[in-house]
Order: C-alpha cells, then sequence, then structure tokens
C-alpha cells in the first residue's frame, strides 16, 4: 500500500467512528478541516457546513472534487470499523467516509503545473432528506468560478456515473373517522386504503420502465391505533426515481392519481425533497478523462446511472462525473464494507483524471 493509500485507510477509520446523519455532519466537519490545516490547507466552512479549499492555483474556471460527509445511520447506530481479509467493514466505510478522507491527499498527488484552479469540498446533506443541500449550495455560491464536478463515491472505483437519476420523496397521509373493528367492520379504515395505494403504485413501474430506468419505493409506512381498531391514521414515504426527467414527473403524477383513486379519506400528499435528473455526453472531455484514467491503470469503465452530488451540477448546467476510490459493497448497511489494497488504485486514477481533464480543457 502506497503511503498515500495508508493515509486514507487510517483517516477513514478515524473518521468512520463519527456520526454525521444528513445535515448533522458538524462533528465529521470538524474533523476533517483539522486534518485539512493539518496538510498545510486553509479550509473554510460555509453557510450549509460545507468544508472547501483550494489545493491548486490555476487560470480560468476550476475543477471541483467533492464527496459527501453525511451517511445514512443516526447517531443512535454504534459507529466503528474492523479490518480483516482485505477489508474495512464499519456503518459508511464506502459512502461515504472513505472518499472524504481520500480528498486532501489529491494535494500531494497532483502536479503543480495544473492550468487551471482545482478545489476540493466535503458537502452536506447527500443522503435521504437531506436534497443535496449542500451540493446545491456549493453551486448556488461557489468560492471560485466552477468549471467541471467530480463527485467521489467511496466504492465508486471501475464506475463512471454519466447519468445523475432525478428523485421525489412524498409523504402520503391518510385521515378518517375509524371505528370498532367489529361493531363498525364497514367503515373505511386508513392502513386498508394505504395498502391499495401500496399495490397501486407498485403497478406503476411496467410503463415507467419501459420508457427509462426507474423505481418505486415505499421505504415508511405508519399508522392505526390497536389491533381491533379501524385505522383513523396511516401514512408512507416514497421515493420516486427515473434517469429521465420527463419519466420522472409523469410517474409523480401518475402516483398523485393512484393515491387519489384508492381512497375517499381526506389525504395530504406532500414533498418531502427532490433531486434534480440530468446527464453529460459520454464524449464529453471530462467523461474520456475519467474512462482513460481508469484504463491506465487496469480497469474496464463502466458507465452507469446514480443519484450523487453530481445531480446539482447538472441542474447548474456544470459537466460533472462520479467516480470512486475503492470497491465494497453492503452501503446504507450495519455490513457495510471497502476492500482496502485498491484505494492507491484509485488515488491514482482520480488525480490522473483531473490531470487528463486539465489537459483537454486548459
Amino acid at each position: 500500500m502506497t503511503d498515500a493509500a495508508a493515509v486514507v485507510l487510517a483517516r477513514t477509520v478515524e473518521l468512520a467512528a463519527v456520526p454525521a446523519p444528513p445535515l448533522d455532519e458538524a462533528d465529521r466537519a470538524e474533523v476533517v478541516a483539522r486534518w485539512w490545516r493539518a496538510d498545510g490547507l486553509r479550509p473554510r466552512v460555509d453557510g450549509v457546513g460545507n468544508v472547501v479549499a483550494r489545493i491548486r492555483m490555476g487560470e480560468g474556471p476550476a475543477t471541483f472534487v467533492a464527496a459527501h460527509l453525511d451517511t445514512v445511520f443516526g447517531r443512535d447506530i454504534p459507529h466503528g470499523t474492523e479490518q480483516r481479509d482485505g477489508r474495512l467493514f464499519g456503518v459508511g466505510v464506502g459512502d461515504n467516509t472513505v472518499a472524504v478522507a481520500a480528498l486532501s491527499l489529491l494535494d500531494r498527488l497532483l502536479p503543480t503545473d495544473l492550468s487551471r484552479p482545482v478545489w476540493i469540498a466535503a458537502t452536506t446533506g447527500e443522503e435521504g432528506l437531506g436534497n443535496l443541500a449542500g451540493a446545491l449550495h456549493l453551486m448556488e455560491h461557489p468560492p471560485a468560478g466552477m468549471g467541471a464536478l467530480i463527485a467521489l463515491e467511496g466504492n465508486y472505483l471501475g464506475r463512471v456515473a454519466t447519468v445523475g437519476v432525478g428523485s421525489v420523496r412524498r409523504m402520503v397521509e391518510l385521515e378518517g373517522p375509524g371505528g370498532h373493528a367489529w361493531e363498525a367492520a364497514d367503515a373505511p379504515s386508513a392502513i386498508h386504503d394505504l395498502a391499495r395505494i401500496i399495490v397501486g403504485l407498485e403497478g406503476l413501474l411496467p410503463d415507467a420502465r419501459a420508457r427509462a430506468r426507474s423505481s418505486l419505493n415505499v421505504g415508511q409506512i405508519e399508522g392505526g391505533e390497536s389491533i381491533n381498531a379501524r385505522a383513523r391514521r396511516a401514512a408512507l414515504r416514497v421515493d420516486i426515481r427515473s434517469a429521465d426527467p420527463k419519466v420522472l414527473v409523469d410517474l409523480d403524477s401518475a402516483a398523485r392519481r393512484v393515491v387519489d383513486s384508492a381512497t375517499q379519506l381526506a389525504t395530504t400528499y406532500e414533498e418531502l425533497g427532490k433531486r434534480p435528473a440530468g446527464s453529460i455526453a459520454e464524449t464529453h472531455p471530462l467523461v474520456e478523462a475519467a474512462d482513460s484514467a481508469l484504463a491506465a491503470v487496469g480497469i474496464d469503465p463502466e458507465h452507469v446511472a446514480a443519484s450523487t452530488d453530481a445531480n446539482a451540477a447538472y441542474a447548474a448546467g456544470i459537466p460533472a462525473v462520479t467516480i470512486g476510490i475503492t470497491f465494497g459493497s453492503g452501503e446504507h448497511t450495519p455490513g457495510e464494507w471497502i476492500e482496502t489494497e485498491p484505494i492507491g488504485i484509485g488515488l491514482a486514477a482520480l488525480a490522473d483524471t483531473i490531470v487528463r481533464y486539465d489537459r483537454k480543457a486548459g
């Protein structure tokens, strides 16, 4: 393992012990800012908690490299890591702790004669209902003119995300009179109607998927008062996604029609958050740079669709790709893991991507 990779691994272990739920990342931001000061950088924290620093001077629009601070895990979940059999296990290690740990190592790996400025950013609110708060703020209030964004996802080595999957998150809440399970057996039940809605939502997918890659997930449900009472209230939270902006709008509209047709109860259809969809041409110099850098380390690049900080860049008209640092799996679960040995390869490919793009865009 290279010296740079060893530093990234050690920092991943340190940072993985610090909880960082979406929009509650200040503890991690403090650790990252401390690292960067020790590296000789001059980090600043912006209005939404992003930590940013310039690592290369230059002229013209800057290349930004961003990795999100937050994980999906709350403070009630035990944090920490374990190394065995060439893997590092721990909540959030691949999504996205190792990517954050990699950011400042670019200052050691990049040549000093780049033509364009390079900035690094540890962003907030990428997961869940954070709704890309950090990345969107970075687009609206960049510390320098932005020419391109490279979003880092820790366990994405070998993948180049060129499509930003858009999403809409909704809460559907039903309220009615309820009643006794026997004496008022024919009274409407919010839970029964909610079940019909879930079945109806699932039925929307075949048509949407015939047009573009899409998904619909009911991730949370709640409601009811007693096993022997017709439910007066029930609610669900649904995540609607598509790689095509038009299909996303249509799928969201169709979901509302399902809700309206499945119940006569008082209904709330509330937006909890959204992410813009977008993409970059596979012939764009930034994509070609990422592909060539992976090929140079012996990895065949795979173009994929994903939902990352790059979505915010697409919405702002900024070219962006998402790439990774190592291999891993189990993201968003307590059994998450990454491979430790490929970290050096991922760092080399990341630095080379920046250099190759600088030469193409210079």
